[in-house]
């Protein structure tokens, strides 16, 4: 698997944990048997008794609605920022000051 494709799966198995309660159960279908099982577009078919081509459309609307949940309520923005925000608090301990700023950030993101 490509970096990029790699980077896309990983994307979409966050962004599906964040808003997986606002899909119907066929678009988790979907989701879940291409990026959590990593099956391919001929498998789903098969699992599903679809077309391949209908395979593709609805992962392509899924994943166009679940881009559009996080540009809407950006759950997985926050959560990167909070990472970087703990992983940088981690590397100032020795410099108070800036933990406590770190800190007060973390809180204002909720």
């Amino acid at each position: 698997m490509k970096m990029n494709e790699l980077n896309k799966t990983l994307r979409m198995n966050y962004l599906y944990d964040f808003y997986n309660g606002l899909l119907t159960d066929k678009q988790k279908d979907y989701v879940k048997l291409y990026y959590l099982m990593d099956l391919q577009f001929s498998e789903i078919a098969d699992e599903l008794n679809v077309t391949r081509q209908a395979v593709y459309d609805n992962l392509k609307r899924t994943t166009e609605v679940l881009e559009a949940y996080e540009e809407n309520l950006g759950m997985y923005a926050r959560y990167l920022k909070r990472q970087q925000l703990f992983d940088a608090l981690k590397s100032s301990l020795d410099d108070k000051d800036t933990a406590l700023s770190i800190i007060e950030e973390l809180e204002s993101l909720d």
